[in-house]
């Protein structure tokens, strides 16, 4: 029997998360490119941030033709070695005198490892400067195994980047509780999983 699906949050009815949104408004605009493998996985903060985010784009897909960016676009994206291993120039320099309200944040919902082929099947991610991020808090992010103990989940390090643009810590918060409450469900779901099969 196929399992009843909510059409909004595309999710199982049974692990929903409309209930966890707390919509906001963010000055620059904000397009999520989601890799493919990412749509199903339950562990994905993509689908809610992209709820969250009143206004924001999500498009799916590894290669992409053309990206809708009316305004200047920035990619959330670390500048890092690793770069010159996959013969990519450097990016150009981001400016931090830009303002929020003039820029297009651009995001890409990928394990690490993807993100970087993304970036190089896709010219015009590689042209857009990039933002670093600074200072961010530990990742609350406990569901979900990182490489290194500053990487984030893509909730979590769009929140701390549009608080960063906007000059405001804690405009963002509500983004971080609905990651929250995302990531107590995941650890409920689990609990009661291992409980079920007698680990």
């Amino acid at each position: 029997m196929k399992r009843a699906v909510c059409a909004a949050c595309l999710r199982p009815s049974t692990t929903c998360i409309c209930g966890f949104v707390m919509p906001v408004q963010s000055a620059a605009d904000v397009l999520i490119l989601q890799h493919p493998m990412e749509v199903a996985n339950a562990k994905n903060s993509g689908r809610l941030l992209h709820m969250c985010l009143k206004g924001s784009t999500l498009m799916v897909g590894e290669q992409f033709d053309v990206l809708p960016v009316p305004r200047r676009a920035v990619l959330l994206y670390p500048e890092t070695p690793g770069d010159r291993s996959l013969g990519l120039a450097p990016p150009p320099p981001f400016d931090p005198a830009w303002r929020a309200e003039e820029l297009t944040l651009v995001v890409l919902d990928a394990t690490w490892r993807k993100s970087r082929k993304m970036l190089y099947l896709n010219p015009q991610l590689q042209a857009m400067p990039r933002l670093p991020l600074r200072d961010t808090s530990p990742s609350h992010y406990l569901i979900r195994k990182a490489h290194k103990p500053d990487q984030l989940s893509t909730l979590e390090a769009t929140a701390y980047a549009l608080a960063q643009l906007e000059g405001d810590e804690h405009k963002y918060d509500s983004l971080i509780a609905a990651f929250d409450q995302f990531v107590a469900q995941q650890q409920a779901l689990a609990a009661r999983g291992a409980i079920s099969s007698g680990a």
